[in-house]
């Protein structure tokens, strides 16, 4: 269960990315049914934190708080900085003990020069993805991704991809709702996504025009219909041709894959909220059958809807 949470302050960190960890992780959200975590911030050398932006932070807890940590977070940092070797072995200790490990952009050069990223698949800020596959010739570099999670290890590109890794992990460890009530609270999307929840074809734009607002919208609320692009264009006043194109290089993905996530995450909500059959949850998510919804939950989330319940089920069995 993830619940202690440390994030490693280094020095020339970034305080935007800095900021993603702490208000995913650090805020008390209880209040809205979200959760609370055991949040930490720790440094090497305690003390002044220089930041890239030229101000400092002081940090007073060392890195003996990670000892235990459920998750270790590495946030965005000068690339040429050398790393402390206090840093190396934290990280070293977490996943050998099974631990998350968590990169926000350039914070993958840490874990890489920690060892950590060889032989895993991993991803950084698309100005850095030709230098990190250079210098770490055993990491499997995907620069065209928002994040990738490999056997407990997560690496986000470029700044505000930090948050869908976040909450990826969240929603990995503590299901959609719990997700959904930090991304409100955000006023983000809970999901960027059209695709696998650990493998984001491309980023995709929080606002989106007029049109496709109005439609994503309809189809979020009309999920337990049949959604054809015949239907859909209608709505949007364009030909299915162009709806589909405008579609996908607007939202980064096919209108039938992004459906199909939507009701994904509405599944995970009936599923973790209450207790109806699994054809009723099939159902009111639109996907017909409770075979069609196994099938998705495979494919994308590597789990049953019967397995997702029992792990995340807010009802007593």
């Amino acid at each position: 269960m993830l619940k202690k949470i440390v994030l490693i302050a280094l020095p020339n960190v970034a305080p935007f990315e800095f900021g993603v960890v702490c208000e995913v992780f650090g805020v008390d959200r209880t209040d809205m049914g979200g959760p609370a975590f055991d949040f930490h911030i720790a440094t090497a050398e305690p003390g002044p934190v220089t930041t890239s932006l030229g101000f400092d932070m002081v940090i007073t807890e060392g890195l003996a708080a990670a000892a235990d940590a459920d998750l270790i977070a590495v946030p965005a940092h000068i690339i040429d900085d050398p790393v402390h070797p206090e840093v190396v072995r934290v990280l070293r200790e977490a996943e050998a003990r099974g631990a998350w490990i968590l990169s926000v952009c350039s914070g993958a050069f840490t874990l890489a020069a920690s060892g950590i990223l060889d032989g895993r698949r991993a991803t950084t800020h698309w100005m850095h993805a030709e230098r990190l596959a250079n210098d770490y010739p055993l990491t499997v570099v995907d620069p065209d991704v928002l994040f990738v999670e490999d056997r407990r290890v997560i690496s986000s590109a470029g700044t505000a991809a930090g948050i869908d890794a976040c909450l990826h992990l969240v929603r990995t460890e503590l299901g959609a709702a719990a997700a959904n009530v930090i991304a409100r609270r955000m006023v983000i999307p809970p999901q960027r996504s059209g695709g696998q929840a650990q493998y984001i074809a491309a980023p995709v734009p929080v606002e989106v025009g007029d049109s496709f607002a109005a439609v994503t919208a309809w189809m979020v609320d009309n999920l337990g219909h049949e959604l054809s692009v015949d239907q859909l264009a209608r709505r949007a006043l364009m030909s299915p041709r162009t709806f589909a194109r405008r579609f996908r290089a607007d939202l980064g993905t096919t209108p039938a894959a992004w459906l199909t996530r939507q009701r994904l995450l509405r599944a995970q909500v009936l599923l973790e909220e209450g207790g109806l059959a699994l054809d009723r949850v099939a159902a009111e998510a639109g996907f017909g059958s409770a075979a069609v919804m196994r099938h998705h939950f495979a494919k994308v989330l590597g789990t049953t809807p019967a397995a997702y319940r029992r792990t995340f089920s807010l009802t007593p069995a």
